[in-house]
């Protein structure tokens, strides 16, 4: 009875082992960071105790997975303005509950004033905190804290964007996989419940293809993250190319998400109608899946995904043989919806938008395989 709970916990360690493996560039950089920042607050710049320089060079680290250089400048600046506001205010007025409440209005007025982010109003207020009560100034203002707190974001800074920058390959990759492979199982579901005409088969589809919305938008931070890398850091320049293809897709992919779903529930509608469901129908839409999983290889190989555009024809040539069959409306809706998709696919091929929608009239012009 006990075997259960030994085989959950070894799966659970060799998780939380993956997750380490996985973030080793940011255990690197925190290390690198904090070292460094020390090193030129204490041994360049001449401080003593540069407490808050390593602090500012750490934090910034956290938003660097996965979010815009933008948003590490405000928490690196967000540390500044907190330590300046608070060594000032705690020094003039002294320490207390009203002194705490003061510095913290203060700071977060400051980065309101400066520019009215979450991020900067947050970081500005937490160090200020922190100067008021962890390490208030002693008797003279503690100016050299604002330089340390300069000098560790400027150093996180430097890090993030060139010390072993994560690969953006690596980046788009982890993030367009789990994306592509909930599209292509959404069609390859679809398919199967037209085959077996199972309406509730396709309404649990249905519901996996609307929980991809997180996916959409971890995809479109991923590409944002990758492509500052690849503009940054002159190690992964070479990269820029097979990025673009990457960062092309992302905006046909989320049409395509949006026209599954519409097709999913076409296909309820369809079944719990009693339509007629010809073999070319759910052919096409096992086509569409196919198509979806390629162009997932393509993309990580950085090749021509010459195979993907071949599947994605062949759909629409099922689509055309089952529209010549007897359809009720769902049905004929669910053709025009494949159409859609197919041209959509296309599109994140690489093609644009005259020569995608030209390629699927061919397709749907000349049925034979």
């Amino acid at each position: 009875m006990a075997l259960p709970a030994v085989s959950t916990t070894a799966a659970s360690i060799r998780d939380r082992l993956t997750r380490v493996r996985e973030n080793a560039v940011l255990v690197v950089q925190a290390g690198s960071a904090a070292g460094l920042a020390w090193f030129v607050a204490h041994d360049v710049v001449g401080h003593q105790q540069p407490f808050f320089a390593p602090v500012a060079a750490v934090i910034p680290l956290g938003a660097a997975l996965g979010h815009r250089i933008r948003r590490v400048f405000e928490l690196a600046v967000g540390v500044a303005v907190g330590v300046l506001v608070g060594d000032v205010l705690i020094y003039l007025i002294g320490t207390g509950p009203f002194q705490l409440a003061a510095v913290v209005a203060l700071a977060v007025t400051i980065a309101l004033f400066v520019r009215a982010s979450p991020v900067l109003v947050i970081q500005s207020a937490s160090s200020a905190v922190l100067v008021a009560t962890v390490q208030p100034p002693g008797a003279g203002l503690a100016y050299p804290r604002f330089v340390d707190a300069l000098v560790g974001g400027g150093v996180g800074l430097l890090v993030t964007a060139l010390l072993l920058p994560p690969n953006p390959l690596t980046v788009a990759h982890r993030a367009a996989e789990p994306l592509l492979n909930a599209i292509a199982d959404g069609f390859e579901g679809i398919a199967a419940a037209l085959d077996a005409r199972d309406r509730a088969a396709a309404e649990e589809v249905l519901e996996r293809l609307r929980a991809t919305n997180a996916q959409l938008t971890e995809y479109a931070n991923a590409l944002a993250a990758s492509r500052e890398a690849v503009r940054l850091s002159p190690v992964w320049r070479r990269y820029r190319e097979q990025l673009a293809r990457y960062a092309e897709s992302g905006p046909d992919l989320d049409r395509v998400t949006r026209n599954a779903r519409v097709l999913a529930r076409r296909t309820v509608a369809l079944l719990r109608d009693e339509e007629p469901v010809p073999t070319e129908l759910f052919a096409a839409v096992e086509a569409l899946g196919t198509a979806t999983r390629l162009l997932a290889k393509a993309l990580e190989r950085g090749e021509d995904p010459a195979a993907t555009r071949e599947r994605v024809c062949a759909a629409v040539r099922h689509a055309s043989r089952a529209h010549d069959a007897t359809l009720g409306f769902s049905g004929q809706m669910a053709i025009g919806q494949i159409r859609f998709v197919a041209t959509d696919l296309l599109r994140a091929t690489g093609m644009d938008r005259t020569e995608a929608e030209k390629t699927v009239r061919r397709a749907s012009m000349t049925p034979k395989d």
